[in-house]
């Protein structure tokens, strides 16, 4: 088990506004003991439920509120956290208004936090696989309205290009929605069962910003390497580990 007492943090290295404030949390710093060691933020992973409370009030000293959490279903849904409860059916949530904390869990899905350069409105997106395929990461950048070029997205820890095996019917889904995809796909076995891939999430989600019209994206990928498959020491991997805990990446607006 971890003993580090102070929850460690991953501060996005991008140009959002001042009063745009985000965090993201490794593994490093709970009370959780192994597999889900040590800051589980996840309490739907079969964790001792009050590890996992105490492990999200240790976020408290540096959030404005308690974070709108959501329950995470690999759709495409957006909430408003500003008027929402907590743990309805969401991949993403969005607000306009300050300290409403939005935010995402993920241990090898791709996190992806979005702002406007006025510092008007911020969002927090679950990409897996299925839900960035189906377009959760446009969903977030159209309940944001303000224009593409206004967006700015930082691209959290994920599974990284050279560990994300997929067969071959996942590169099919996402080419059929978008042939420019295939690039981020490379073939890695072809047998009589079926091909295998190594798929780029960070490519194909910047792909599709791309798309929209959206091109300031930071992070994962881009000016930022992180593989939560292979960073162990920092990240919770559920292709590594099967059981295992949840990270959260969080984004606010400070008042003023």
């Amino acid at each position: 088990m971890m003993v580090n007492t102070e929850p460690t943090f991953i501060t996005p290295n991008w140009p959002a506004p001042s009063n745009v404030k985000a965090l993201q949390t490794t593994r490093v710093g709970g009370v959780s003991v192994a597999p889900f060691d040590s800051l589980n933020l996840g309490a739907h992973v079969q964790d001792d439920a009050m590890a996992v409370a105490t492990n999200r009030q240790r976020l408290s000293p540096y959030l404005p509120s308690e974070p709108i959490w959501v329950n995470q279903v690999h759709g495409t849904d957006v909430i408003d956290a500003a008027t929402s409860t907590c743990l309805q059916n969401a991949d993403a949530s969005f607000t306009t208004k300050a300290n409403v904390v939005c935010v995402t869990m993920t241990a090898d899905c791709l996190p992806v936090l979005l702002c406007d350069k006025q510092g008007k409105v911020v969002a927090a997106v679950h990409a897996g696989w299925r839900g960035l395929c189906d377009g959760v990461i446009e969903a977030a950048v159209q309940k944001m309205q303000v224009p593409p070029s206004e967006v700015l997205v930082w691209l959290g820890p994920a599974i990284g290009p050279n560990a994300f095996e997929v067969g071959g019917d996942v590169r099919a889904q996402f080419i059929e929605k978008d042939s420019h995809a295939a690039q981020a796909f490379k073939l890695l076995e072809s047998s009589a069962s079926g091909d295998k891939w190594l798929g780029n999430l960070y490519l194909i989600a910047q792909q599709r910003l791309n798309r929209i019209g959206v091109s300031a994206i930071y992070g994962a990928g881009v000016n930022e390497d992180f593989c939560t498959y292979t960073d162990q020491a920092r990240f919770f991997s559920f292709r590594r580990d099967n059981v295992t805990g949840r990270m959260a990446s969080m984004i606010w607006l400070e008042s003023n």
